[in-house]
């Protein structure tokens, strides 16, 4: 029998909203729920009523509410969810106007700063008003070049409020990688920074900036905000003005466009891992109902928490986070390496701004045991209440360093989604206990299973992870797909009217929570970050040396790393030289999340019939699975030598 890690308290179960959102369900439909599973079950079988509680119960700000909460849950891709409502997406993230502070931003360099709730309603009020007053409405896009910062959040609060859909890349990326992503949706308007820190060192992207205007002749405005000095040089940039210089005077209301339900309010990037990266458009609605439910019912954050995550605004993770100002609790900013000048900078914030929710990624919790490091003794950690970890899956090992080094008691939220529905398909809740290595459990509203090759539901054993009814954060739709021929092939071929979501994982029937093993697709996710191969490919095969490439996934130490097989031009020699080469061009060119931690020269790349690269077949070798398609390869042999190398072990280290 498995002994939990943790157990809440009945004090913290009481005190606990998703318990008060079970009363709310008893009081309207009369049922007996009294455990997690139970709330689950009744929620995946009454979705209708499930997502009308939640509305309910997070306080949705609407002009006019909706007509209907779903027409038809059989429908994926084009269920239609809360149709009739109109509201704001931004109005609904500002709620409070007061002097608690709503962010703390920190930066590497030790820079920081405070802004209230009234201070940000000013500055968003401002920044709006400039926007409108270029001309910026309903349905434009507006894109950020940006760290983690004030401005960045600002921004889109700003955006969003007048109708403009927002999409964002963090500044470590390569200016290539930003026109493959921005170009696309051909914003109005860029918002960027000078430059950023990490590692102590400053680097200056005004150059990336520059380029990545000139390469998108939509962008009509670029504003410049001053990070590294207060007014930097930006006459080589055109079309730009300083954010200081752009901020409208005397503007001190907002007024919030009222906007239907479905109207896009963020495009998030897939990992590009055949072509340019996928543009997943996602409605106001649906994306701010399910964080709120995640954040309040799930996570419990509350008026009095401090919520710090390790994020950029890369990753949908910051998207999440700022979403939680709707709760009005306090969100720390951090932009730099969490582990410089060492692993002590984290938890030295953690203690001095009294955290109560910790957000990371298993490799950093990874990095903290590698380490030795012991929070728990060296720190002040009474006010930490959870700990959030997404991104990639985390070993039993690293749950139990958590209560052994970190904090005995505590709800450590392991959960598991993806930039694909900005949410979690699986998460945790303040009401259950926690088992090493597992999930607690799928999240409420997302009817989700484990699938084997056949399609059959399965418990206790590896299977894809699927959700089998719509769910109000799935993308409207991906940009310029007329027909939705690229979201049905991205979710929907393998089993039709399912959604398959590219996890391998298992669903343990005795706890009802989940185990992850990585991705199922070629999707790269080190650090949890993805990235998606075919940058991988773009860079390395510019190289004169490299004839050809395959980029995968490899479970490593309770993270992923990145293994690159090159297959070399004719008369090259995989050198320490080439291998640095290979190194320093994607940490220039794409960034340093696509560097791989081992280089491998093969004699062949596999390729299906019509001239994919196969990243699964090697995937599954690597991870120990089945090549189950080989007679899709044109080149079967191929995988012959990844056998051979494997056998040998030299991938073992």
């Amino acid at each position: 029998m498995k002994v939990p890690l943790w157990k809440p308290s009945e004090e913290r179960i009481k005190q606990a909203a998703i318990s008060r959102f079970m009363s709310l369900i008893h009081e309207r439909h009369g049922t007996r729920i009294s455990s997690y599973g139970e709330l689950y079950d009744w929620s995946v079988s009454n979705i209708t009523d499930f997502w009308a509680a939640v509305w309910d119960f997070v306080g949705i700000v609407s002009s006019r509410k909706y007509d209907l909460v779903v027409d038809d849950v059989t429908i994926m891709p084009g269920a239609k969810w809360f149709a009739g409502a109109q509201l704001n997406f931004a109005e609904n993230l500002l709620r409070y106007r007061d002097e608690r502070t709503a962010f703390v931003f920190k930066g590497e360099t030790q820079k920081t700063a405070r802004m209230s709730y009234a201070q940000l309603h000013e500055c968003v009020a401002r920044l709006a008003q400039s926007l409108r007053d270029i001309g910026v409405r309903p349905g434009d896009r507006v894109a950020a070049y940006m760290p983690n910062m004030i401005e960045t959040a600002v921004a889109m609060l700003a955006s969003t409020s007048v109708g403009a859909v927002w999409a964002s890349c963090a500044t470590d990326i390569g200016a290539g990688a930003a026109i493959e992503r921005f170009g696309q949706i051909e914003p109005r308007v860029l918002f960027t920074a000078d430059g950023y820190f990490y590692k102590g060192k400053s680097f200056n992207s005004l150059a990336n900036a520059a380029q990545i205007a000139d390469g998108i002749p939509s962008i009509e405005k670029v504003v410049v905000v001053g990070y590294r000095e207060e007014k930097p040089d930006i006459s080589h940039i055109r079309d730009s003005v300083h954010y200081v210089d752009f901020l409208a005077e005397g503007a001190t209301e907002i007024r919030f466009e009222q906007l239907p339900s479905d109207h896009p309010v963020f495009i998030m990037f897939s990992s590009g891992t055949t072509g340019k990266p996928k543009c997943l458009v996602q409605g106001a609605a649906g994306i701010l109902v399910n964080q709120l439910k995640e954040l309040i019912i799930h996570t419990d954050l509350k008026r009095d928490d401090v919520h710090f995550f390790i994020t950029t605004c890369s990753w949908m993770m910051w998207n999440w986070m700022l979403t939680s100002l709707a709760t009005g609790n306090t969100i720390i900013l951090y932009d730099g390496n969490p582990a410089y000048p060492g692993p002590e900078a984290v938890w030295q914030l953690i203690q001095d701004e009294r955290v109560t929710m910790f957000g990371c990624s298993a490799s950093y919790i990874n990095y903290l045991r590698s380490e030795g490091l012991r929070p728990c003794v060296d720190y002040d950690l009474s006010s930490l209440k959870q700990i959030w970890q997404t991104g990639s899956p985390l070993s039993a090992e690293g749950f139990e360093y958590v209560y052994r080094e970190i904090k005995g008691d505590l709800h450590f939220n392991s959960s598991a989604g993806g930039t694909d529905i900005n949410g979690c398909f699986f998460t945790g809740s303040p009401v259950q206990p926690v088992y090493a290595g597992e999930l607690q459990g799928p999240g409420l509203g997302m009817k989700v299973k484990a699938y084997d090759e056949n399609g059959r539901p399965v418990l206790d054993q590896q299977g894809e992870l699927v959700c089998e009814a719509a769910a109000p954060p799935m993308p409207l739709y991906f940009w310029d797909d007329p027909g939705n021929e690229r979201y049905r092939e991205a979710y929907f071929d393998v089993f039709p009217g399912v959604w398959r979501h590219g996890d391998y994982i298992v669903i343990h029937s005795d706890t009802g929570g989940a185990t992850f093993y990585g991705r199922s697709d070629s999707v790269l996710k080190p650090s949890g970050v993805r990235i998606g191969t075919s940058e991988i490919y773009n860079v390395v095969e510019g190289l004169p040396e490299v004839a050809d490439s395959l980029a995968i996934g490899q479970l490593w130490q309770g993270d992923q790393r990145v293994l690159l097989f090159v297959k070399l031009a004719e008369g090259s020699r995989l050198t320490e030289d080439l291998q640095n080469s290979i190194r320093r061009s994607l940490r220039e060119k794409a960034s340093p999340r696509h560097v791989p931690a081992r280089i491998i020269e093969v004699p062949d790349i596999p390729y299906t019939m019509n001239m994919k690269k196969v990243e699964s077949a090697v995937t599954n070798l690597v991870q120990g699975r089945p090549v189950t398609n080989r007679d899709a390869l044109a080149n079967p042999q191929s995988l012959d030598y990844y056998e051979k190398i494997i056998g040998e072990g030299v991938l073992e280290s």
